[in-house]
């Protein structure tokens, strides 16, 4: 079964990152690992205000197209 990642997987895995990077690197390497996670959610979240200001834009043009515009009215003075 390979998606059975349990805590014995896990601490083998730390141990194996402990070996190749050292634990000086560890810290250097969460903060970098957070920042791009942040970087990622503030790309998706940017896109998502862009795809709705471009869905708010086009909604405007068709809401003037059915609001009539007001008669004109000629009035003898």
């Amino acid at each position: 079964m390979l998606g059975g990642i349990g805590i014995p997987e896990l601490l083998i895995v730390l141990v194996i990152v402990l070996v190749i990077f050292g634990a000086g690197k560890l810290p250097q390497i969460g903060g970098n690992l957070g920042k791009a996670i942040k970087n990622f959610k503030g790309g998706i979240k940017d896109k998502e205000l862009d795809e709705a200001q471009a869905e708010q834009i086009e909604a405007k043009p068709k809401m003037a197209e059915k609001t009539p515009a007001p008669e004109k009215t000629a009035e003898k003075v």
